[in-house]
């Protein structure tokens, strides 16, 4: 099929129109301690569930998604989506209670998971294989760019708007990525093509996915990478108010760590072709399993005083997103690689399972916050000690 895009302007195309889910969740950190304040202010700890209820969403979502795209097509679920993902923010502006804002935010994460599933499927119907791994981590690397951004973007709007202003930001970016998608790419699956809506067919791909050995491990290993990279970004945003008292530069230290790790994509991307996927996944898991294990044993024996500790938290960040740099493409490539002939459905498959269950793994990990970092460290050590001991027999298929 003719791509009617650049290789440059379509990496820049998914990389904005995936980045819907990181300006949702990032440019909303320094809302939570107003919308705590507002809404729960006898439990503000609980605002950091706002998170946890988009990244349900759009794990609940993109069970549809996928399998909706390989019917219609890509662009009408992704167009779909993002209208669904905008009336939801606008909802979310009047919401007079925390339970509302959470279920909006569950309907705005199902939104979301149409351009996010659907670009993954976009991508494998003209990538496959290094190729595709390749062009996962150019996207990744621009994708980088938002997180930077996102918490600076944030805290603007709530010193002048409020923390409701920040959901009138999320429905401009995706009318912004919604016009370039509808304007430059053209459909990438042809009629012919298309699988309809039929219970047995689904039932049939889902089979198919899931009793994949290699696929499964990806899924698994996926799983638990979303888990420590969610756990973070709930728990972040308090640990430097509350351990280090740096609410105020908390946006300028995130926009940092990002750039810093986006690093690891482009590293990613310029070596991944000649190591090799697997070796790359299981290096990034080792490293921050033993970083992890490391600070959190010299927490606990106080070796890291004053400033060393803020430094050693800092640069335990950048390794967070630096191996969600190094898995994420590199997994869900591996995963899609023997899934080319159903994309839409199996993109769907390993996007839901491994959000939905990560959520069960950040969660505790978050909510366990002591006023240190001491209960998110221990909780990545393992679950990057279980991903590395399930990566150990992941594999390319030819």
């Amino acid at each position: 099929m003719d791509r009617a895009l650049s290789k440059p302007e379509f990496v820049a195309l998914m990389a904005m129109t995936s980045a819907t889910i990181a300006f949702s969740i990032d440019a909303m950190l320094p809302a939570l301690p107003a919308i705590g304040a507002a809404l729960s202010p006898e439990a503000q700890n609980a605002a950091q569930l706002v998170i946890v209820a988009f990244a349900l969403g759009m794990g609940i979502g993109t069970f549809v998604a996928g399998p909706l795209s390989d019917a219609l097509g890509r662009k009408r679920v992704m167009i779909g989506g993002a209208v669904v993902y905008s009336l939801a923010a606008a909802l979310c502006t009047v919401a007079q209670s925390l339970e509302m804002l959470l279920a909006l935010r569950v309907l705005q994460g199902i939104g979301a998971s149409g351009p996010r599933v659907v670009a993954q499927a976009m991508v494998r119907d003209l990538y496959a294989g290094r190729g595709m791994a390749q062009v996962a981590s150019f996207i990744m690397m621009v994708f980088v760019l938002v997180p930077a951004i996102a918490p600076l973007i944030g805290a603007f709007i709530v010193a002048g708007f409020g923390w409701r202003g920040v959901f009138w930001a999320f429905v401009v970016f995706s009318a912004i990525s919604s016009a370039w998608l509808m304007l430059r790419q053209p459909e990438t699956l042809p009629i012919e093509a298309r699988r309809p809506l039929e219970v047995a067919k689904l039932r049939a791909a889902v089979v198919e996915v899931l009793s994949h050995g290699n696929v499964l491990r990806a899924i698994l290993v996926q799983t638990l990478v979303f888990g420590t990279l969610f756990a973070t970004i709930i728990s972040v945003q308090q640990i430097y108010a509350e351990t280090f008292g740096r609410a105020e530069s908390f946006p300028l230290w995130f926009g940092v760590v990002a750039l810093l790790s986006g690093i690891a994509s482009l590293l990613n991307a310029s070596i991944v072709t000649r190591l090799g996927m697997p070796v790359l996944i299981r290096g990034a898991l080792a490293w921050h399993m033993a970083l992890s294990v490391v600070l959190a044993l010299a927490w606990l024996t106080g070796l890291l005083p004053g400033i060393w500790a803020f430094a050693t938290f800092v640069v335990w960040q950048v390794s967070v997103f630096a191996m969600a740099g190094f898995c994420i493409g590199n997994l869900n490539a591996l995963a899609m690689q023997p899934m080319g002939h159903i994309a839409g459905m199996a993109s769907s498959i390993i996007s839901a399972v491994s959000t939905v269950l990560a959520v069960t793994v950040a969660a505790p990990i978050g909510l366990a916050f002591d006023g240190t970092p001491v209960p998110l460290f221990a909780g990545v050590a393992l679950a990057a000690g279980l991903g590395l001991f399930l990566a150990r027999k992941l594999r390319e298929m030819g």
